[in-house]
């Protein structure tokens, strides 16, 4: 469902691009309601050009521009831009902030009183449709707020409501998982590079059978090592690959590496 609200983005890097071409792709925004503030010329020039949205180097400009805020910001500059965007905050603005790791109570207290605040942890596959969000209304947002929220990220994706304190371990896991996923893809696709397959030729049977194995998880619904059995055949090759996993401890790696990203994302936050 296409919105007439604007919606203006406060930093224009890679989370807000993806947001930007997944919203105007799923016709959820026209681009003619869209603003992005950057302070990279080149950042600003890239947005305008591709998606054909208003780009500028004021925040206050965005502000004024749009009736939706998405704080689109690094975690380490948010305070300056609460700051610099504080006095233009009106109560008939709702401000989504995606930077990771900062809690709704200083997003509340960086903005006028009673502004409505939603939290918003995305990740990057929202760039081609398929991200993972979850969000977390502050104080004063109300039951359309969070409705509003839910369509704009589902406009790029799926999307969860969750309490707070579970936002930290969303950015470690969904947040971050990305990096994980592409870190063991490129594994696989040098592995065999390794056993004598063409660069190209690894990928393709990667990519596919990452993306295959997905989908068996998701549209079977059976868990994974229940699919992980059905290749795993007594004596097999499977089996021997799956036990240097093991051995290596693989399942722990991944869980350590979440914890520390989630570890991150509260020291962020300023809690730990």
């Amino acid at each position: 469902m296409a919105v007439e609200k604007g919606i203006g983005f406060i930093g224009g890097g890679q989370m807000a691009e993806a947001l930007i071409k997944g919203l105007i792709s799923a016709g959820f925004v026209s681009k003619e309601k869209v603003i992005a503030s950057d302070p990279a010329v080149g950042r600003r020039d890239h947005l305008a050009k591709t998606y054909g949205v208003r780009a500028t180097d004021s925040n206050k400009e965005v502000v004024s521009s749009s009736d939706i805020i998405v704080l689109a910001v690094k975690p380490q500059v948010i305070s300056r831009v609460l700051e610099e965007i504080n006095e233009y905050v009106t109560m008939d603005h709702l401000v989504l902030s995606i930077a990771a790791g900062i809690p709704l109570r200083l997003l509340q207290d960086g903005l006028p009183r009673d502004t409505r605040v939603v939290r918003v942890m995305p990740n990057t596959p929202a760039l081609v449709g398929y991200g993972s969000a979850a969000l977390s209304p502050g104080s004063f947002a109300r039951e359309e707020d969070i409705m509003l929220a839910r369509d704009i990220m589902g406009a790029v994706g799926i999307v969860v409501v969750l309490p707070e304190h579970l936002m930290d371990a969303v950015t470690g896991l969904s947040g971050s998982g990305p990096a994980y996923v592409f870190a063991f893809i490129e594994g696989l696709i040098d592995a065999g590079v390794r056993e004598g397959l063409s660069r190209p030729v690894a990928a393709e049977l990667v990519l596919q059978t990452v993306i295959g194995s997905a989908v068996m998880c998701k549209e079977t619904g059976r868990h994974p090592s229940e699919l992980a059995s059905m290749v795993t055949s007594p004596g097999g090759t499977t089996i021997d690959g799956l036990y240097m996993l093991e051995k290596g401890a693989f399942k722990g790696l991944l869980m350590d590496a979440v914890r520390a990203a989630v570890r991150r994302s509260m020291e962020l936050g300023g809690h730990t």
